[in-house]
């Protein structure tokens, strides 16, 4: 959702919002109670059929949240609230009893939690129930103020929406549905809640979602059976925000302040070492994962499917490489693989080509994404810096065409075009009409790749005019998430280059893009109930599913940005950015399809995407939030690096113990003390915590163990077996090992 300017020229109202007029013009209802929230006060109303919660700063405006609505005449009464509740109320109606829950958490930020539970009295079919929020003028009108609506819910990412009230100068908001808690009723009206959160001013909020919305016939509510109607998280801050940056940053704090409120699923402990050992083994013995051409051997995209592009022989590569440093001694398939790289070169273009010369009819040779273009500089990059000379020279002999095409793009890539004369072959895409929005940030990356590899300064300086074209954009600078993932990482280090705040503001802006596009809610939609997709990233802008190169890559890039941090960086920045990686090894799993559910899968994949072989330790392309079929894509073995990135970041090896340390956060320290001591850093979130486990290596037995912080509090694990000990601990600090 585009941030513009919202007049009453340009759009007409709702009968609700009229309503709404009507009833604050006439003071129409009843004040059931008041409670402040610091510089706000909050009144809760009774008014024709719902209940109100007016959120006011004296003399600029304010919200006003339709907390429950009974369609007609109802009744209250004050229950006696728990600890941290302002106020309880039950209703009482034709419709059934509402339980209506305030929260109002006193620290930095101005917060309301308003939860919503509902027994119908009768079988109740819900066709239509109105949006839930709307800004008010200084005269409490809701047609009178006005403002910028910033971002919006995309598909069945967070629901959310965020907004600036300007006129009057009330302040920043933002609004969260909390879907985790409406599970109970999505499966009970067969519904989802896609796009959901949003509306056009003054209607904002939550549209409850409504079978006939999808021509079917209304699922009722049974009698008896409570449901969840609404968990509405509003975030306010007073000031507006000066520029896109401060926005994002804005947006960042405030998403943190509400992500805070709400429940979040447990984690879980995966071996991903047993994963990578299994994977590395079928990359190499499994005649569905390469080829052989020109007497080199190739990845296929898919099981024994789709032609060996650049893209997929790098990304594997890359992650062999890191498996193979991890282990202690490099994998064979690794520099089998690397020997055919050469054949994607075109020395007349000076450039790599997406697909060997071989490559058949159905395809446009000439054709590339822009992305596709960057990305496998990016893990040549990567392993030159590492030392490899031969794709050190790949990676250089390859640069100059990418900057090439950087100019004639003026740094604004299409979709797709000609590698041989950059004729536009697509230009926009269809969902949002523009461009691959984030190719400059990962263009950035490699430049800054080239800087550190030959300390030329004209690539620190192409690096800088990407991360600039990016500037406008807010928060329509996703394409694809890895990308929006390496853009920010792209920015952190511009800002440590060039000690510049201006990359490191523009970083967030990159980060919030990133995070509107997450979907920060647990999802038990139909088959959705059998894995974890909490803090997932979809693809694309407009992707249905989520996926696992998306995942392990934007996990890999934000260990750059945290890397390259400092205590500068804006906590909700790290705090929600540590979140999804510690979630990243829980969901990330359930790509897998041995650890899914026969049904689960999708028995049929498109047509060139191969097929789905459950013995196979590579990933699914595609995991629905909504609990569609998994793999209807296909399972693509270029994601066969998921797994390495995973094993590699989360699991330490210590020298001279019988057990490894795995920890969900990236340990940004490790340091042993003799032979029996051992301290780890983590920098998490400053009021999450992160699990930690001491993993039994084979054949050997778990020590007696202490594990403390440095100030001396010992820390008890929550779980032993003879295999694992797991602790809990604060993912900020650093903690003492001690062993027998």
């Amino acid at each position: 959702m585009a941030s513009v300017a919202i007049t009453e020229s340009v759009l007409g109202f709702s009968p609700y919002a009229l309503s709404l007029r009507s009833a604050l013009k006439d003071n129409e209802g009843r004040s059931i109670a008041t409670f402040d929230l610091t510089e706000l006060s909050v009144e809760i109303r009774a008014m024709r059929d719902s209940l109100w919660a007016l959120v006011r700063r004296k003399g600029h405006g304010g919200l006003a949240l339709r907390a429950a609505f009974m369609a007609g005449a109802f009744t209250w009464t004050k229950l006696e609230p728990a600890a941290g509740e302002a106020l309880k109320l039950r209703i009482e109606s034709a419709m059934g009893s509402h339980v209506v829950v305030f929260a109002s958490p006193r620290d930095t930020f101005e917060r309301l939690r308003v939860t919503v539970r509902f027994t119908p009295a009768v079988p109740l079919v819900i066709p239509f129930m109105p949006r839930d929020l709307y800004p008010l003028d200084a005269r409490d009108d809701p047609l009178g103020a006005s403002g910028n609506v910033e971002a919006g819910q995309r598909g069945l990412n967070v629901g959310i929406v965020y907004f600036q009230v300007s006129e009057p100068a009330f302040g920043n908001v933002l609004y969260l549905q909390n879907f985790t808690a409406l599970n109970d009723y999505f499966a009970a009206t067969r519904t989802k809640p896609e796009g959901a959160v949003g509306g056009i001013w003054p209607e904002l909020g939550y549209l409850p979602p409504s079978p006939s919305d999808l021509g079917k016939p209304c699922e009722p509510l049974q009698p008896g059976v409570e449901v969840t109607l609404s968990d509405a998280i509003l975030v306010v801050r007073n000031d507006l925000p000066a520029d896109e940056r401060d926005s994002a940053r804005h947006f960042l704090q405030m998403l943190g302040a509400a992500y805070l409120m709400i429940d979040h699923p447990e984690t879980e402990y995966h071996d991903w070492i047993e994963r990578a050992e299994r994977t590395a083994d079928d990359l190499e013995r499994a005649p569905e994962a390469t080829i052989r051409h020109y007497g080199h051997r190739y990845v296929h995209p898919y099981t024994a499917a789709e032609y060996p592009d650049i893209m997929v022989q790098m990304a594997v590569i890359a992650a062999l490489h890191d498996w193979g440093k991890w282990r202690g001694e490099p994998l064979r398939l690794e520099a089998e693989l690397k020997t055919g790289l050469e054949k994607f070169y075109d020395p007349k273009l000076k450039t790599l080509r997406r697909y060997l010369p071989n490559v058949g009819p159905d395809k446009n040779a000439d054709a590339v994404d822009s992305w596709y273009l960057y990305h496998p500089l990016l893990n040549l990059g990567l392993l030159a810096l590492d030392g490899d000379e031969r794709c050190r020279d790949l990676f250089l002999k390859s640069l100059d065409y990418g900057i090439k095409a950087a100019h004639h793009f003026s740094y604004q890539w299409p979709i797709q075009y000609d590698i041989t004369d950059f004729t536009v072959i697509t230009k926009c895409a269809p969902a949002d009409g523009r461009g691959q929005t984030d190719v400059g940030g990962v263009y950035a990356w490699v430049m800054l790749q080239a800087f550190e590899l030959t300390d030329d300064k004209r690539f620190l300086d192409e690096a800088r005019a990407a991360i600039d074209a990016t500037m406008g954009l807010r928060f329509n600078v996703n394409y694809q998430a890895n990308l929006t993932a390496w853009g920010a990482a792209a920015c952190m280090r511009l800002w440590r280059i060039t000690s510049q705040d201006l990359y490191l503001q523009q970083s967030y802006v990159l980060v919030a893009s990133f995070l509107h596009n997450c979907v920060i809610w647990e999802s038990r939609i139909a088959l959705a109930a059998k894995y974890h997709n909490f803090f997932a990233v979809t693809c694309l802008q407009d992707a249905p599913y989520i996926a696992m190169y998306e995942c392990f890559e934007s996990f890999a890039a934000f260990e750059r940005y945290l890397d390259d941090s400092g205590p500068e960086l804006e906590p909700a920045a790290r705090m929600l950015l540590s979140e999804f990686c510690k979630y990243g090894l829980t969901r990330a799993w359930y790509f897998y399809p041995d650890a899914l559910p026969p049904e689960a899968i999708s028995p049929k994949q498109r047509d060139t995407n191969g097929h789905v072989d459950r013995k196979l330790s590579f990933p699914l392309e595609d995991v629905y939030v909504d609990g569609q079929q998994a793999g209807q894509v296909g399972q693509e073995v270029y994601g066969a690096g998921g797994s390495f990135v995973f094993a590699t970041r989360a699991f330490h090896t210590i020298d001279g113990a019988p057990f490894r340390v795995y920890c969900d956060h990236f340990v940004r320290a490790c340091e042993q003390i003799g032979e029996h001591g051992l301290t780890i850093t983590i920098n998490g979130g400053e009021t999450c915590t992160a699990d930690l486990s001491l993993v039994r290596l084979k054949r050997r037995k778990l020590p007696k163990i202490t594990v403390a912080t440095t100030a001396g509090a010992i820390i008890r694990p929550y779980r032993t077996s003879a295999d694992r000990i797991d602790y809990r601990v604060p993912a900020v600090g650093r903690l003492v090992f001690t062993w027998e």
